[in-house]
């Protein structure tokens, strides 16, 4: 099987996959995907195959506006690019795969900023719109992995560290309107929570279509919103690395972060619940549990302790948002809870925006192993899907609302990446994970045993995974063998770092590489680093353990 395999991985040819190319500017996007080295193939079920064709509908959602460079666009019924998805978190996604595209996303978003500091909330071939703010996925962040990713361009930094400087004014001008130093929101847009019960009563738009009011006649308007409020306290904290970075000083960006961060949970934590609410106009909280909590999350607050804690009362749990496809975008103990996903609803069904906003959560924390227990069932209904939807059902997987959705599309590439492929981090590492898409559903196989090619920096690696075990390649020759369960983590060069147990159970067994033979036990989340000649705990003699999901 390894030599069948690797072989067919090494003979795909992506433009005979792809088919016809529709558009003249699918040959410069392709050239570049080809550039990456990216390949994947299974030897068992419909993953591959599915892989493929999500490749190709990403193609359809890369296209120019208003003869410009071609950027990335939501996809389905979207027909533009929006700044709290398109513009932030897929637009990080794919600046591993396409950075092209990515760069001239983010700028897109920059060149089109307001006079008074506001950017788009989205573009399209009609222009930049402005009416809302629709924040989720800091895009300070997504722009600092951009950079650090790619070659660390100071002249994108500075010009976007620029337009996030200007526009963080515009928002504590206009959505600070009780001088608690929360963002409000003026509208379910501003979220991008659609359908929530989150706003139910609130309108879907800032008052008369201008993003710096409110309804007046509102009876609860403006929220305190954790979100929104999350979003510009990460932003500020990687505002203060560009500024260092670019040879500023950070220190004031830090300290209205730290403000940030206490006017969050001085308005927007509930102590007894031990979640994240809106608080309405009188103060009260707005008492939803929605994925409002895996989005304060992801914008980095609080550490490991306190994302233990959330871990075992709501996002691994069975009762919240841990349904058979995590995560559910309103908790199912709710009595709103609508499960249904055949229409855009944040009342229920889980959406791939929450799936691809996850992992950074998650990993942040190194929380490894439990982030696995989500993208097993994903990978299982995606290889069952025919289109890329939305939004899927919590119960079946099925596909639901819309379909050829970008951040569906980025969310198998992702997902198949961190399991079982080559993922390059902003950081410098590469992760080789050892672990194999698993049959979930009915039994019936989803991949198999894979591979997977990546190259960087003009090396070409392969990641080989079969059942007793994995194999990298490097320039086309045997490199390094490891136990399955575990992710090998090197430098850009492939020299050793670590090892990171990413199983349940502990995996015990020997690294091989350049001649050397390294025994090792990895328990789950456990860091292992190459010291020496040998591989040693990096967290001393207790490792963080695994959080087990729960059922109340």
């Amino acid at each position: 099987m390894e030599s069948t395999l690797l072989a067919r991985l090494r003979e795909q040819n992506i433009e005979q996959r792809l088919g016809p190319l529709g558009k003249s500017s699918d040959r410069i996007v392709l050239s570049e995907w080809q550039r990456s080295g990216v390949r994947f193939a299974a030897a068992e079920g419909r993953l591959e195959e599915v892989y493929y064709l999500a490749l190709r509908k990403l193609l359809d959602c890369i296209v120019p506006l208003g003869g410009e460079t071609s950027i990335l666009q939501e996809g389905g019924i979207y027909l533009g690019c929006w700044l709290e998805s398109t513009g932030t978190i897929n637009a990080e996604l794919l600046s591993r795969f396409l950075p092209g595209v990515s760069e001239a996303t983010y700028r897109s978003f920059a060149r089109h900023q307001r006079a008074d500091g506001l950017l788009p909330y989205k573009l399209t071939a009609q222009g930049p719109a402005y009416r809302q703010i629709q924040l989720v996925t800091p895009l300070g962040r997504s722009v600092w992995n951009h950079y650090a990713l790619h070659g660390r361009d100071r002249d994108f930094l500075l010009a976007m560290y620029r337009a996030m400087e200007r526009y963080d004014r515009w928002l504590a001008d206009h959505r600070d309107t009780r001088g608690t130093g929360c963002v409000e929101a003026f509208s379910a847009f501003d979220t991008g929570h659609d359908l929530s019960p989150r706003f139910w009563h609130v309108p879907d738009a800032p008052h008369l279509g201008d993003a710096s009011r409110f309804d007046p006649d509102s009876p609860i308007l403006p929220f305190l919103a954790p979100d929104l409020t999350a979003n510009v306290y990460c932003q500020r904290q990687y505002l203060a690395r560009m500024a260092e970075e670019l040879g500023f000083s950070g220190e004031e960006w830090r300290m209205k972060a730290a403000k940030s961060l206490d006017s969050l949970f001085r308005y927007c934590y509930d102590e007894e619940d031990r979640f994240f609410y809106d608080r309405d106009r009188h103060d009260r909280f707005v008492k939803v549990q929605s994925d409002v909590l895996l989005r304060v999350l992801a914008c980095e607050v609080g550490d490991r302790e306190f994302f233990d804690s959330m871990l075992q009362a709501y996002l691994l749990n069975t009762s919240k948002f841990f349904a058979k496809y995590p995560f559910t975008s309103i908790a199912m103990d709710d009595p709103r809870f609508d499960p249904h996903s055949g229409y855009n609803s944040w009342a229920g069904p889980s959406n791939f925006l929450s799936l691809i906003r996850a992992p950074h959560a998650f990993e942040h924390h190194g929380r490894y192993v439990e982030l696995t227990w989500a993208l097993q069932p994903i990978l299982s209904s995606f290889a069952r899907a025919t289109r890329f939807a939305q939004t899927i059902s919590p119960w079946t997987g099925e596909e639901g609302f819309t379909e050829a959705y970008s951040p569906s599309i980025l969310c198998l590439l992702d997902y198949v990446e961190r399991l079982s492929g080559i993922l390059p981090t902003p950081d410098g590492e590469l992760w080789f994970t050892g672990l194999i898409p698993y049959a979930r559903d009915h039994g019936a196989e989803v991949a198999g045993e894979t591979a997977y090619a990546r190259t960087v920096g003009g090396v070409a690696f392969e990641l080989l995974n079969l059942r007793e075990g994995s194999a990298i390649y490097r320039g086309g020759e045997p490199y390094m063998t490891f136990p399955s369960g575990v992710r090998v983590v090197t430098d850009r060069n492939g020299e050793l770092i670590g090892v990171v147990g990413m199983s349940a159970r502990t995996v015990e067994g020997t690294l091989s590489w350049g001649g050397r033979e390294l025994p090792f036990a990895a328990r789950g989340n456990e860091r292992l680093r190459y010291e020496d000649g040998q591989l040693r705990s990096e967290e001393g003699e207790e490792p963080i353990g695994v959080i087990y999901p729960t059922y109340k």
